[in-house]
């Protein structure tokens, strides 16, 4: 059975290629820097992917890749953050 997004939000994919990663997950503002709320899995390809449904806003983010902070290289967008590095952003419309 597929998973609907709720009310009033958009379902977004997030996507890593790292086939030899042993656990990834996505964290960012939409969930607190929360490195455990949102693992990611693997897909058929050794993808990792994970759907989450979020609500319409700017979202910063990063992947943690067996324990180290990981930008998404996909995303085009980043801005600066507190710690001297960058968070990928993504729009939510």
């Amino acid at each position: 059975m597929a998973k609907v997004a709720k009310a009033g939000t958009k379902k977004v994919a997030f996507k890593l290629i790292a086939p030899y990663a042993n656990s990834v997950s996505v964290a960012g503002d939409f969930n607190n820097w929360d490195v455990i709320a949102n693992p990611m899995k693997k897909d058929w390809k050794d993808d990792w992917v994970a759907n989450l449904s979020l609500k319409p806003g700017r979202y910063e983010y990063k992947f943690h890749v067996d324990g180290t902070w990981q930008n998404d290289p996909s995303c085009e967008t980043c801005v600066p953050n507190q710690f001297g590095s960058t968070n990928s952003v993504i729009e939510v419309k």
